[in-house]
């Protein structure tokens, strides 16, 4: 080296080192002290560096449960690619050994990888113990790849094809004089796949296999309308509750009306059939339970809420019979007692929408109006709440799937959708829009593969929401023969 060129360097050391070694002299107790290191290693310090790097995993146990579940319904396909991805870098960086591709929209704690009091993303560690080359956890040494054999198996994993739930309904019926009455239940269908609507002071049938369209009574002769329909489990009568406090019963096949069951002082809103025997709810707070096959007198009077029944739904073992009313309150009855054995008061509006779950024993759901907004669920066998979530607007109605455990949510103020969840992630699957006002009303096709829904705009709209019957024989459903509007 040069010498001249040493001096410089050296002057030039001594000159930076200069301010150090004044302010590590001064005894100034605003400045701290400043320590020079010396050595032939430099160290960098780690002290400021995000060793997460963004990645993936180490985000997504951060965020809540909420902003996973938003992240996952930006867009099914995308959602999917992104799993993958994420399932492949937890592979090849921290040694995850999965094999195949998790569902979106399951639950993450079953797919969250064991935490161990660390959350370091790389591992200094050394392995002397070989795995045996047979055991399919090597890479063979021929292989031009540089992803695991874990990783090649995800890759070649089946891929569950993604789920399209079509947007747009594929029928419309016009539906002249559907009252926009969040406390009435005017929509119902029928097992022999008739559909019943009560329009103003008229009932109709419509078919949905032949379409035909037919009149089954008119209330106006009687100065009368109706406020509530619903068919029996095996779909040959429907019961039809009025703004007087009548209960009629019809033959649909015969067009002709059997009974009229009195007892009520106000509007029927609300019915539910438990084999022979009907459950009607009304504005007089009251719920009459009647054994169609016996004379009127004999009846069992149940007297709970304080203010309109509007909801009625009886468990699919047939024992129990849950009641929502304007006064926020959700009652379990059973079949002996007058009194409810069970009553939550957790929703801070009335209680409409109401639906048993077909999979779980014992499983309550319920929706609550514009003040609370909110889908709860019950274990009604041991009476305790299970999990809630916001909706964002009034829930008018709900719908168990009869083969997946999903269920439909229909939706007023202020957004008027329908929402198809999936439980008990309650990830929301789809959401429907195109009625104009309330969808206060709500059917499941007997094959239980569409809906249809009601609202104030006097339209009835049928969307294909649901899977189908997971069965060997692909069957054709009945709904294949509605003509699709375009």
């Amino acid at each position: 080296m040069d010498q001249d060129y040493e001096r410089r360097l050296l002057r030039q050391i001594n000159h930076q080192n200069l301010p150090e070694r004044r302010l590590a002299k001064s005894g100034c107790a605003s400045s701290s002290p400043v320590s020079v290191k010396s050595g032939d290693r430099f160290i960098p310090t780690r002290a400021g560096s995000n060793w997460s790097v963004n990645f993936h995993c180490a985000n997504e146990n951060c965020r809540s449960p909420n902003q996973n579940h938003k992240a996952k319904e930006a867009g099914s396909d995308t959602g999917k690619d992104a799993v993958a991805y994420a399932a492949l870098l937890r592979n090849e960086l921290l040694g995850a050994g999965i094999e195949t591709v998790p569902d979106p929209h399951a639950d993450d704690r079953r797919h969250a990888l064991p935490t161990e009091g660390t959350h370091s993303l790389f591992r200094y560690t050394v392995h002397t113990k070989r795995v045996p080359c047979d055991s399919g956890n090597e890479v063979s040494p021929y292989s031009l790849s540089p992803l695991s054999n874990k990783s090649h198996k995800l890759l070649r994993s089946p891929r569950k094809p993604a789920r399209k739930i079509s947007k747009i309904p594929f029928k419309v019926l016009d539906a002249p004089e559907l009252q926009d009455d969040f406390y009435l239940n005017l929509v119902d269908w029928s097992a022999g796949n008739l559909l019943s609507v009560g329009l103003g002071a008229c009932v109709y049938l419509w078919s949905a296999c032949t379409s035909q369209v037919t009149r089954l009574c008119d209330l106006s002769v009687d100065g009368d309308s109706v406020t509530s329909v619903c068919w029996n489990d095996r779909g040959s009568l429907v019961a039809v509750g009025t703004h007087k406090g009548y209960v009629q019963i019809w033959d649909a096949a015969g067009g002709r009306k059997l009974t009229s069951l009195e007892g009520h002082s106000a509007r029927v809103g609300a019915l539910a059939w438990n084999g022979d025997q009907l459950s009607s709810g009304s504005r007089d707070r009251v719920i009459l339970q009647r054994d169609v096959r016996t004379p009127p007198p004999a009846e069992r009077r149940l007297q709970g809420h304080r203010q309109e029944v509007c909801g009625l739904k009886w468990s699919p073992d047939h024992q129990h019979l849950a009641s929502g009313g304007n006064d926020n309150k959700l009652l379990v009855w059973n079949s002996s007692s007058l009194l409810p054995v069970q009553q939550y008061s957790d929703h801070l509006a009335a209680v409409k929408a109401i639906a048993w779950s077909p999979h779980q024993h014992g499983l309550l759901a319920s929706g609550g109006g514009t003040a609370d907004r909110c889908l709860r669920f019950w274990n009604t066998l041991t009476g305790q709440a299970l999990q809630s979530t916001d909706t964002g607007s009034q829930v008018c109605n709900l719908a168990w799937s009869k083969h997946a455990n999903e269920l439909v949510s229909t939706h007023g103020y202020s957004q008027n959708q329908i929402l198809v969840w999936k439980y008990p992630s309650l990830t929301q699957v789809a959401k429907l829009t195109g009625h104009s006002y309330r969808v206060l009303y709500l059917a499941v096709s007997p094959d239980g593969e569409a809906i249809v829904t009601g609202a104030g705009d006097e339209t009835l709209r049928f969307w294909n929401v649901f899977s189908k019957t997971r069965c060997t024989k692909e069957s054709k459903s009945v709904l294949n023969l509605f003509t699709r509007i375009r």
